[in-house]
């Protein structure tokens, strides 16, 4: 085997990891030491990833776009199940109302966003861009209310249904969205801090990575003194369910292609579209079933460290950010300015006002911290939205940051019917039209749901 740089397969992954992480360093130096950026609170994956989005684009540094997408699509997956493996915590941060009631909000947002979305590029095909992708409208919540991982595996599914640079545009809508959290609440903060309605925290260093500081060892966990690293054995958990991620995905696909073909083409670039999810419900599973098998004594510890899975997912998604960003191809937007526009600016002037009211109706005791987190995070990332809470909320006294994980996890069950409307949009001009229905309605059944149990709490 040739070892030297003639050999680019050996060389140019390891290369290009390389540049990633040279960059993360580099933006994370740019973040504490220049006093406009920190103020800024924008996430250091996602400096790192304009960056190189920067340096890409003007041929400065050459980097492989297809090894980028590659990197976006299992990092995401990779981060989730990492997170879905961890054991839950017996004393979390303050509760505050049912967890049901965020992930209502949560995907409620989601199809605010959708809504929006449609109609945006709806309204546009029909007038002045008579060939725009009608569903293209639906990479808004995916974008602003996903980020990068998700936009990317929706844009790259709409390019092989004829959305030309589909990809390109989700993945700009999400890097839109990073810039609206970080931009659009650091304004909205000062406002409130200058008429005393809140105050800013400046003269703490805000902690980076996880919302909680995980013990390093819980009871019965999983001894140091092993003859297998403990890091090892997280990254093995969380290798071997991606493994079993794959399998299911193709087991499931391959019936389907022969029982049912015309489902299969639907079902199959879902599951594999969505294959985070997949993973994420294999290792909530497996994490139960490691559970039951130490109560019955038939596992005598606890493999699973949430300090080293956070690290994990950290690790993932600080990578997925970069790669995301930086593979978006200004050259594909070239046709797309004006949908682009609009639905970023709209799409946030509509998620902050939507946020804003339900935060007063759901949050009473901490409407800010609880505006702050959830628009942080459903315009950017959950990492965005905690940035946001602990410039008033340094602490994490309040149930703001609780709400972002346990709103999180009921999302995935309410926001399930949202993914199948991702698929049904993208059939034809008249399934546009009853995606934009089906939304309404179950955005309705939500506020119903949310609001409703709201009152008779204040009425008790």
């Amino acid at each position: 085997m040739d070892f030297s740089a003639a050999n680019t397969c050996l060389w140019s992954p390891m290369i290009q990891i390389g540049i990633i992480a040279g960059l993360i360093l580099f933006a994370n130096v740019l973040r504490r030491k220049v006093k406009f950026i920190k103020s800024t609170l924008m996430p250091t994956a996602v400096l790192a990833g304009f960056i190189l989005l920067f340096l890409r684009s003007t041929n400065m540094i050459k980097i492989n776009a297809v090894y980028l997408e590659v990197i976006t699509y299992h990092a995401i997956a990779l981060g989730f199940i990492a997170l879905a493996l961890r054991v839950p915590e017996k004393n979390g941060p303050a509760v505050g109302i049912h967890p049901s009631k965020n992930g209502a909000l949560i995907v409620s947002t989601y199809l605010v966003q959708a809504i929006v979305g449609l109609m945006i590029s709806l309204i546009l095909a029909y007038t002045i861009m008579p060939n725009f992708f009608k569903a293209s409208g639906i990479l808004l919540p995916m974008a602003y209310g996903q980020g990068p991982g998700q936009s990317n595996n929706v844009g790259t599914t709409y390019e092989a249904l004829g959305m030309t640079g589909g990809r390109s545009f989700g993945l700009s809508l999400a890097a839109a969205g990073y810039l609206c959290a970080c931009i659009v609440g650091v304004v909205y903060l000062n406002i409130l801090n200058r008429k005393g309605k809140l105050q800013r925290v400046y003269d703490k260093e805000m902690l980076s990575g996880s919302i909680t500081v995980d013990t390093f060892q819980d009871e019965n966990e999983m001894p140091i003194a092993e003859s297998v690293d403990r890091l090892s054995v997280q990254a093995a958990l969380v290798g071997l369910i991606y493994l079993l991620t794959y399998l299911f995905t193709y087991g499931i696909t391959s019936l389907l292609e022969v029982v049912a073909p015309g489902l299969a083409n639907m079902v199959g670039t879902l599951l594999w579209g969505f294959n985070f999810i997949v993973g994420s419900l294999i290792a909530t599973l497996c994490r139960m079933l490691f559970k039951n098998l130490r109560k019955a004594n038939v596992m005598t510890h606890q493999y699973q460290n949430n300090y080293l899975l956070n690290r994990i997912s950290g690790l993932a998604f600080d990578f997925m950010i970069v790669a995301g960003i930086a593979s978006i191809d200004i050259s594909d937007l070239s046709g797309y300015w004006v949908p682009f526009l609009l639905m970023v600016i709209i799409g946030a002037v509509v998620t902050f006002s939507y946020l804003l009211y339900m935060c007063k109706k759901l949050y009473p005791g901490y409407v800010y911290e609880g505006f702050f987190s959830m628009f942080g995070m459903l315009t950017g990332t959950i990492s965005s939205g905690v940035l946001l809470l602990r410039e008033i909320d340094p602490d994490l006294k309040t149930p703001a940051s609780n709400n972002l994980i346990s709103g999180s996890s009921f999302g995935i069950a309410f926001g399930f019917p949202v993914l199948l409307l991702v698929s049904f949009a993208a059939q034809n001009d008249l399934t546009v039209l009853i995606t934009i229905v089906l939304a309404a309605i179950y955005l309705v059944a939500l506020l119903a749901f949310m609001l409703t149990k709201s009152r008779k709490k204040s009425a008790k």
